[in-house]
C-alpha cells in the first residue's frame, strides 16, 4: 500500500475505484480497511482514498497530544501530498471529528462531508465511555481485546449479538487480523476524542452534509443531532432505526444504499 509524508509524519492509504475522490478517514482505533463494506460499493462510483490516521494502523504514531484539529490537518497534508483535489469526505466517529475540523478549516477541500455517528463537543457521558475503553486497553495490554470486548458492544445492538453471534464473532476475527496500535498510541488517539469540541468552527462549514446516527446507539446518540443540525447550515439527517454506534456494520445494504443516494445527489 502507498504511503506520503504528510504534516511531518508517514501516512499510509489505499485506493480503488475510479470516479470523483473520496476520503475515508476510519474511526477510533482502526485502520483504513475499517470501512472494507462501504468502499466495495463506494468505488463503482468513486475514487475511494482510505487512510491510516495519526496513530493507528500503518501510520506514523508519533509522541505529543492529538487532537481532531491535528488530524483535520494530517488529512489536509495527505490530500495534497497524494494530489487529491476537492473531495467528498466520509467518517465515522473519531473520523467524523476530524471532518468537522477539516471542512471548516480547509474548504476548499471538501465537495460534500458525510458525518456518521458524530457529536460537536465531548460530553460527560461520552467521556466516561472512552475513559473505560483507556482502563480496559491498559489492564488487558492489548488495544485488540479492549476493542472486542469494549467497543464492539457499544457499536452493534443486542439484538445482533443473540440473533447473530457468527457475524459478531466475523467481525471480531476481523479486527484480531487488522494492524492495531499499541496502547500507548490509542492513548494518545483517543484522548483526541475526550478533548474533541468543535462548537466554535462547524457554523462556518458550507459543503452539503449528510449527518446520521443508529437509533440504538447510546455513545454518540441523536442527543447530537440537534446541535449538529442546527449549527451546519446545508444537512440531511438519517437515523437508522435498527442500529447502535456502527450502522456501517449492522445494516450495510441500507446504509450503503443511503448514503451513496447523498453522494451522487451532489456529485458532477
Amino acid at each position: 500500500m502507498p504511503v506520503v509524508q504528510a504534516n511531518g509524519i508517514d501516512i499510509n492509504y489505499e485506493v480503488q475505484g475510479e470516479g470523483e475522490p473520496m476520503v475515508l478517514i476510519p474511526y477510533l482505533a482502526a485502520d483504513q480497511a475499517c470501512y472494507a463494506f462501504q468502499v466495495a460499493e463506494y468505488a463503482k462510483h468513486y475514487t475511494c482514498y482510505s487512510m491510516d490516521l495519526r496513530g493507528a494502523g500503518l501510520s506514523s504514531k508519533p509522541e505529543g497530544e492529538y487532537t481532531t484539529e491535528l488530524l483535520a490537518d494530517d488529512v489536509a497534508a495527505f490530500m495534497q501530498a497524494a494530489g487529491i483535489g476537492r473531495a467528498h469526505i466520509f467518517g465515522v466517529s473519531l473520523g467524523a471529528a476530524a471532518g468537522m475540523w477539516l471542512t471548516a478549516k480547509y474548504p476548499e477541500a471538501v465537495k460534500t462531508l458525510s458525518l456518521h455517528s458524530a457529536w460537536d463537543k465531548t460530553d460527560p457521558f461520552l467521556r466516561v465511555i472512552v475513559q473505560g475503553w483507556r482502563i480496559m486497553a491498559e489492564a488487558l495490554d492489548s488495544v485488540t481485546e479492549m476493542v472486542i470486548a469494549g467497543i464492539l458492544p457499544f457499536s452493534l445492538t443486542p439484538e445482533l449479538y443473540a440473533a447473530r453471534p457468527e457475524y459478531v464473532d466475523a467481525l471480531a476475527d476481523f479486527v484480531r487480523g487488522r494492524p492495531m496500535p499499541p496502547v500507548d498510541a490509542f492513548i494518545r488517539q483517543s484522548g483526541a476524542v475526550l478533548a474533541h469540541d468543535a462548537t466554535t468552527v462547524i457554523g462556518s462549514i458550507q459543503a452539503p452534509t449528510l449527518i446520521t446516527y443508529g437509533r440504538h446507539d447510546i455513545v454518540t446518540s441523536t442527543r447530537f443531532a440537534g446541535p449538529l443540525t442546527e449549527a451546519i447550515p446545508n444537512t440531511e439527517l438519517i437515523v437508522f432505526e435498527d442500529c447502535a454506534h456502527a450502522a456501517i456494520y449492522e445494516n450495510v445494504e441500507g446504509f450503503n444504499a443511503q448514503t451513496l443516494d447523498f453522494l451522487q445527489r451532489h456529485s458532477g
